[in-house]
């Protein structure tokens, strides 16, 4: 049987499709092709918004209409909030939640057996996903030389606004050894950068008693000179003093953080149910720059949450352009079922509003990474180089790298450096 994978959201999402797919090769089942009608096709789905829900939709509708006698599975996080409305889009054979979707090797061939007896609605096979403990590992190379390993799953924080609780459940990892194998694997297997990746990584070790420092200490010493690590996005108030520290004098990891923020006003930030203060925020970004100051830092950063009146943006604003970060993140807030910010009274923000004020950040970060990029121009660094490639139009091609820092930067095309560390000067903007 042929199959292809369409992933939406997050690189969580993308690593696991790579194991799934990993999984039915082992099982005699092969790719389809680009442009090829396959007999399966498994869809992995993100809800981290109603834009989310409603792009799943479309995909949904375009994969049934490309391969109309397939078998169509759908998975991800829309799968497990929203299992009946999928149910009822037609052409969907099956809806499978988020632990289920790891059996998905073990009966595909009972599942084409019903999709043959041409029932009406799709079969939906969900288990309650706090109820679940299993954790199942993942990592995926991209395009780009990249490998996002998988380390912890779930959040048992429930912020007002979120849902991601409800779709992935509690918060789970496999042990520090199994992280180490993964890793030693994916190195083995040419990866010559790691992103450790999760939905609420810092909190790594609830599972096994072990903690997220004593992970990375691990990380840094496979055996390998030839590798460098990121650490995805890290709550604040888990990524402490001594984590930032170790990066800082460690061997491999990079000097890039993603730190989630939301929101710069305490007051929103306690609407939102953040376990944070800005002060807090403020003095990790202050650390991390004492002890790396070519480090850059990404940062999460929400709009239009309900209860963000004009005074609290404000703050938010000022807030945000005092911090020497690099880029932000911008999320436009979007009403989700089942979360506790729609039970509170407080005044909604207009949705034009929230597209106003998503522009502004947009704006803040593009000034703020070019700062970034220009306070390291001429300063030695090294790079990684991918396989992606640019014509120009002179008919020449440029290739593309990013450095420890995470500036990203080109030079001629040259085959032979695709997955290459090469020690360069970091040029200085046109």
């Amino acid at each position: 049987m042929t199959f292809s994978f369409t992933t939406l959201g997050c690189k969580l999402n993308f690593a696991e499709s790579s194991a799934l797919g990993k999984a039915l090769i082992e099982r005699g089942h092969t790719r389809a092709k680009q442009g090829e009608q396959a007999d399966l096709c498994i869809i992995n789905t993100c809800s981290v918004t109603d834009t989310a829900d409603h792009k799943d939709r479309q995909i949904i509708h375009r994969i049934r209409r490309q391969n109309p006698n397939a078998i169509l599975i759908v998975t991800g996080c829309y799968a497990q909030l929203k299992p009946d409305e999928i149910a009822h889009i037609d052409g969907v054979d099956y809806v499978l939640g988020q632990n289920e979707k790891f059996h998905l090797d073990e009966f595909v061939e009972q599942l084409e057996l019903r999709a043959k007896s041409q029932e009406p609605k799709a079969a939906i096979h969900i288990s309650p996903i706090r109820e679940v403990d299993d954790f199942h590992g993942a990592y995926s190379r991209d395009d780009r030389t990249r490998c996002f390993l998988k380390v912890q799953d779930g959040c048992n924080y429930f912020c007002s606004y979120c849902t991601i609780p409800l779709a992935r459940g509690k918060s789970r990892n496999p042990s520090i050894a199994h992280v180490v194998e993964e890793a030693r694997h994916a190195l083995a297997g040419g990866a010559k950068e790691i992103i450790l990746s999760g939905v609420n990584i810092g909190d790594f070790g609830r599972s096994t008693g072990e903690t997220f420092l004593g992970l990375i200490e691990n990380l840094d010493d496979l055996s390998s000179l030839d590798y460098r690590i990121r650490i995805s996005s890290c709550e604040p108030n888990l990524l402490s003093d001594e984590i930032i520290d170790f990066v800082a004098h460690s061997t491999h990891f990079a000097p890039h953080f993603h730190i989630p923020l939301q929101s710069g006003s305490n007051d929103v930030l306690r609407i939102m149910g953040r376990r944070y203060t800005r002060e807090l925020f403020a003095e990790r970004v202050a650390h991390i720059k004492a002890v790396m100051p070519n480090a850059f830092i990404g940062v999460d950063c929400m709009v239009g949450v309900c209860g963000e009146t004009e005074e609290y943006w404000a703050d938010y604003v000022d807030f945000i352009e005092s911090l020497p970060v690099s880029q932000l993140h911008v999320f436009t807030y979007s009403e989700r079922a089942n979360t506790r910010m729609l039970e509170m009274d407080l005044t909604v923000v207009p949705q034009k509003e929230r597209e106003r004020r998503s522009k502004i950040l947009h704006e803040i970060s593009a000034r703020k990474t070019e700062r970034f990029y220009r306070e390291h121009a001429g300063e030695a660094a090294t790079v990684l180089w991918e396989g992606s490639q640019k014509q120009q139009a002179d008919g020449s091609k440029l290739m593309y790298g990013f450095t420890e820092n995470y500036i990203k930067v080109s030079c001629p095309y040259d085959k032979r450096k695709i997955n290459t560390f090469e020690r360069i000067v970091i040029p200085t903007m046109a």
